[in-house]
C-alpha cells in the first residue's frame, strides 16, 4: 500500500512567534515547510513561487487580507489547499473564507495534534470543515446576512452535471455523507464516490464544503431544504 507523502506547507502570518511555533510543529511530525510570509502580498508571491501543497493563512494580515490572498493564491496555484487561519471564532469568517476558496478554518489556539491532522486533511482533498456545519454556514451567510462588499462565490454551470449528478449535488448541499447519500439513492458507496468525484472534476471544485457552497449559490439547494 502506497503511502500519501508529507505534504509542503507554506505559513502565512504577520506574527513571527505564530510563524516559528506552527514552523517547530510541523517540522517535527514529519511536514516540510516550504517557506514563510508576514503579509497577504508576501503570501501569493511565495505560493506562487513555491507551490506548496497547503497554505495557512491567517485571515488578517498587512497590505492584502487573508481571504483576497486566499483567491489570488488559488488563482495562481489551483491545486494547493488554503486552511484559514484566525482568533476570531465568528461563522461569518468562516463563510468567507470558504466563499473565496479554502478547505477549512482553524482557530490559533489550535492543538499541535489538530494542527497536524488538519494539514495532512486537506492535502488528501477532504474539507476541514463537516459538510453539515458548511450547511449551516452557508444558509446563515449566503443572503441577507453576507459582509458588506464580499463577492459571491464563483457560479458554476450546472448544465454539464447529469440529472445523477445533480441529484448527487443538491444532497451533497443538504449535508450528507456518501454513507448516507449511497442508501438514499440505493447505490454503492464506490458508486458515490465516483458521482461526487465526477462532480468535483466539472465544477472545478476541490471538496465537500465548496459543494455545498455551489449547491446554494447556484440555487440549487435553497435555505430550509430537507
Amino acid at each position: 500500500m502506497t503511502t500519501h507523502p508529507a505534504p509542503r506547507v507554506l505559513i502565512a502570518d504577520d506574527q513571527e512567534l505564530v510563524r516559528t511555533g506552527f514552523r517547530m510543529i510541523l517540522t517535527s511530525r514529519g511536514i516540510t515547510v516550504a517557506g514563510e510570509a508576514a503579509d497577504g502580498l508576501q503570501a501569493v508571491e511565495a505560493a506562487t513561487r513555491l507551490r506548496p501543497d497547503v497554505v495557512l493563512m491567517d485571515i488578517r494580515m498587512p497590505h492584502l487580507d487573508g481571504l483576497e490572498a486566499t483567491r489570488r493564491t488559488l488563482a495562481a496555484v489551483p491545486d494547493c489547499r488554503v486552511v484559514i487561519l484566525t482568533t476570531f471564532d465568528l461563522d461569518r469568517y468562516v463563510y468567507a473564507a470558504l466563499a473565496a476558496g479554502a478547505s477549512g478554518f482553524l482557530l490559533k489556539d489550535v492543538t499541535s495534534d489538530h494542527l497536524v491532522a488538519a494539514v495532512r486533511l486537506v492535502d488528501t482533498g477532504d474539507a476541514l470543515l463537516a459538510p453539515s456545519i458548511t450547511r449551516r454556514l452557508v444558509e446563515r451567510f449566503a443572503a441577507a446576512d453576507r459582509i458588506p462588499g464580499e463577492p459571491h462565490a464563483v457560479h458554476r454551470d450546472l448544465a454539464a452535471l447529469t440529472p445523477r449528478e445533480l441529484e448527487v449535488l443538491g444532497l451533497l448541499g443538504r449535508g450528507l455523507s456518501n454513507t448516507e447519500l449511497a442508501g438514499l439513492l440505493v447505490l454503492s458507496e464506490a458508486t458515490v464516490k465516483t458521482h461526487v468525484a465526477r462532480i468535483f472534476t466539472k465544477l472545478g471544485l476541490r471538496d465537500r464544503a465548496q459543494a455545498v457552497v455551489v449547491a446554494y449559490e447556484t440555487g440549487l439547494v435553497s435555505p430550509g431544504d430537507r
